[in-house]
């Protein structure tokens, strides 16, 4: 990493890509991460370390401008990017008690290709695998072909890594849950843990209700917290929270994801499952539901969830035993990190509440591509 010294009276700073020193003390911007992508409501997050270091204000830039003043932590800075994906300088500044300062920068990455953004734009999720299941990297825009409704579209949008990711964690907490809660708990502390620090993440408990544990701008540390004070009882309104979990991820450009973990089939939801079916075709969130008990042999439930997960390009898991969620989890992370985003603008007039195909090809007939199938543009009167 390389910078250059910053003197002033009293103070020497220096000053590299999301990195400033003062004697032993740190400021570091964490998150969005130097060289990323972001656009949409963003927080600016940063690290002061050693955490006893005496922070009595900072200030937040992006392009030279003040974003956010904040005297108490947790210091941290919630701005809009816009709709686009655009070059940023941000530039955060912690006033030390006494006369030091410690000053950290770090700039985001334009999409050059990614021209005015229709609001009906259509993103596609996909996930490439070779003949043995291997995840594929590396290709790029001119290896993939979009087809809607067996039509050739032209991809307007296209992102190989550091994504954006947006995604909703919904843990079971019913009372059928009691005996495998521990392995539970200990498995989603796991998969929050390894989530990279920009992602925004939600979480959310439900039972015979939906209950928000934790919003994208809480603290990692609290989101675990929350996930230890789960406590399993009433029935499970399973329809209810996955169009709870759709209706909570934003509309920035990047990947959504819901993660869903339940043990038993919908006993008291106020969704249809129609409405819920027709809810998902309208968003593009990658669904990965993982069924577990007495959720692994329901087979309704069973075929419920594998059609939801289809739809939208993700998985549905059925584990014997609470033990082997960790696994479950891994491979979901390990699929996070190996997706590309692709986008179109849809070739109809109008939002006509129709369902419409999509098929993702990869030039290499060898590869295999998993993405959503299809989408619903909902009518402008409903």
């Amino acid at each position: 990493m390389t910078g250059h010294v910053v003197r002033r009276t009293g103070v020497v700073a220096a000053v590299a890509c999301g990195l400033a020193l003062i004697g032993a003390a740190e400021l570091r911007i964490v998150s969005p991460p130097d060289g990323g992508f972001v656009s949409g409501p963003t927080v600016i997050r940063v690290e002061v370390l050693p955490a006893s270091t005496p922070v009595a204000a900072m200030n937040f830039f992006v392009n030279g401008a003040l974003v956010c003043a904040v005297e108490h932590p947790p210091f941290e800075c919630a701005w809009d990017a816009g709709p686009g994906v655009h070059e940023h300088q941000l530039r955060v500044v912690a006033q030390i008690e006494g006369e030091a300062r410690l000053v950290a920068t770090a700039q985001t990455r334009g999409v050059a290709y990614a021209e005015a953004v229709d609001v009906d734009m259509v993103q596609v999720t996909a996930t490439v695998t070779d003949r043995n299941d291997r995840f594929v990297q590396g290709l790029g825009r001119e290896a993939f072909r979009v087809f809607e409704d067996d039509r050739p579209q032209l991809i307007r949008f296209f992102a190989a890594e550091n994504i954006p990711l947006e995604i909703t964690v919904a843990v079971d907490v019913s009372g059928s849950m009691k005996g495998s809660m521990p392995a539970v708990k200990a498995a989603v502390k796991q998969f929050l843990g390894a989530l990279r620090p920009e992602a925004q993440v939600s979480l959310l408990g439900f039972n015979d209700n939906v209950f928000t544990l934790g919003r994208p701008t809480s603290d990692p540390a609290a989101r675990v917290r929350a996930v230890d004070r789960l406590a399993p009882w009433g029935t499970t309104s399973l329809y209810d929270v996955i169009v709870r979990s759709l209706d909570s991820l934003g509309t920035r450009r990047g990947r959504r994801a819901i993660v869903l973990f339940t043990d038993g089939d919908d006993t008291s939801s106020q969704v249809t499952l129609n409405t819920l079916e027709r809810r998902a075709q309208e968003a593009d969130a990658t669904l990965y539901l993982i069924a577990q008990g007495r959720g692994t042999e329901v087979a309704t439930l069973k075929r419920i969830l594998e059609r939801l997960a289809h739809t939208s390009g993700g998985r549905a898991f059925f584990p014997d035993r609470a033990e082997k969620l960790e696994r479950v989890f891994a491979d979901i992370l390990d699929e996070l990190a190996h997706q590309y985003l692709l986008g179109y603008a849809p070739p109809g007039s109008g939002r006509d509440d129709r369902w419409h195909a999509i098929r993702v090809e990869v030039t290499d007939g060898g590869y295999r591509v998993r993405a959503r199938q299809g989408y619903r543009l909902r009518t402008d009167n409903r």
